[in-house]
C-alpha cells in the first residue's frame, strides 16, 4: 500500500495510490496519517478497502510530506561505506546520530529554500522509515514489527553551517525545507527487503549519486533497535538512514546547489522527488 497526503500546505488530506497510480481520498476513513493512523490495526483496515470505492483526489493536487510533522526526525550520518570513504572519514564503530528539525519536513516536490548566509548547500538521497508502533528497548529481531512504512528523503544539508560553524551537525541539517519526504509512505509488505535498493540523485539532469542500500554499514533493524536504547520512538517519527557517495561535498572541487538548480532523486520502490532551489523569501 502506498499512502500519501495531498493538498495545499497545512491543509493536506490523507490518501492512497491505487493500482492505476491515481490518488484516492481517505478522509472518510482516517483524519490524517498521524501516529495513531499508522498502527498495524489501522493500516490493516485501510489495506482492506476497495480503492475504487474511494473518491479521487483533484487532478494535479500537490503532494505534501507523506506524514505530518513528526515528534522526532532522526538522521544517521556516514552510514554508507563508500560515502564515508569519499568524505575521508573512518567507518563508524557505532551509528552517527543527529537530529533534523521536525518542522523542516516538506513535500517531495516543494522548493528547497536557500537559507540566509548559505554558501555550501548540498544534497543527500536517503531511505527513511516511519515508526508505526512505539519502540523502546527493542531487540533487533523484533525491530521491523515497529515500522509502519518507508519513504524517500532528501537530507538537504548546509555544509558550512554543519562543519565550519562549530558545535554539532544539527545546525546544518534542520533549516526550513531541508526535509523533503515522500511522495509515498510504502508499507513494508509492498516494499519488501530493503537490503539492496537502487538509489540515485540528479542535479540539472546530471547524475550525481548512484548507489545502493547494499553498502549501508548499519541496516534498518539494527538502527531501530540501537536508537530505541537511547530514546523512545513514537508512531509517526521519521528515521532517515544515510546516503551513498556523490554528495556535493565529495566532489573535487566540491559542487554545491545554487538558485535555479533542479534536483531529482529516487530510491527503488519509493517514487521520485523533484525540487527547485530558490532564494529564501522573508
Amino acid at each position: 500500500m502506498k499512502l500519501v497526503r495531498f493538498g495545499a500546505k497545512g491543509e493536506e488530506k490523507p490518501g492512497l495510490v491505487d493500482a492505476g497510480g491515481r490518488v484516492r481520498d481517505l478522509t472518510g476513513h482516517v483524519a490524517d496519517l498521524t501516529g495513531e493512523a499508522l498502527s498495524p490495526a489501522v493500516l490493516a483496515r485501510l489495506a482492506a478497502l476497495d480503492p475504487d470505492s474511494l473518491p479521487l483526489a483533484p487532478e494535479g493536487a500537490r503532494l505534501g510530506p507523506c506524514v505530518p510533522q513528526p515528534g522526532n526526525f532522526i538522521a544517521i550520518g556516514l552510514n554508507f561505506a563508500d560515502h564515508a570513504a569519499e568524505t575521508g572519514n573512518p567507518i563508524p564503530a557505532e551509528p552517527v546520530v543527529f537530529n533534523k528539525a521536525p518542522n523542516c519536513i516538506s513535500g517531495p516536490n516543494d522548493d528547497i529554500l536557500i537559507p540566509k548566509g548559505s554558501t555550501k548547500l548540498d544534497w543527500e538521497v536517503e531511505l527513511a522509515f516511519v515508526i508505526g508502533t512505539r519502540a523502546r528497548y527493542v531487540d533487533e529481531k523484533d525491530a521491523l514489527a515497529h515500522i509502519a512504512g518507508y519513504c524517500l528523503c532528501n537530507d538537504v544539508s548546509e555544509r558550512n553551517f554543519q562543519m565550519e560553524r562549530t558545535g554539532q551537525w544539527t545546525k546544518g541539517k534542520g533549516c526550513e525545507s531541508f526535509g523533503p519526504v515522500g511522495p509515498w509512505l510504502v508499507t513494508p509488505d509492498e516494499l519488501g527487503d530493503t537490503g539492496d535498493l537502487a538509489m540515485w540523485l540528479e542535479v540539472n539532469g546530471e547524475r550525481m549519486q548512484n548507489g545502493s542500500t547494499r553498502t549501508m554499514i548499519f541496516r534498518v533493524p539494527f538502527l531501530l533497535s540501537y536508537l530505541s536504547q537511547f530514546m523512545v520512538l513514537d508512531p509517526g517519527d521519521i528515521v532517515t538512514t544515510g546516503t551513498p557517495p556523490g554528495v556535493g561535498l565529495g566532489y573535487k572541487p566540491p559542487r554545491f546547489l545554487k538558485a535555479g538548480d533542479a534536483v531529482r532523486l529516487s530510491v527503488a520502490g519509493l517514487g521520485e522527488q523533484h525540487q527547485t532551489v530558490v532564494p529564501f523569501q522573508p
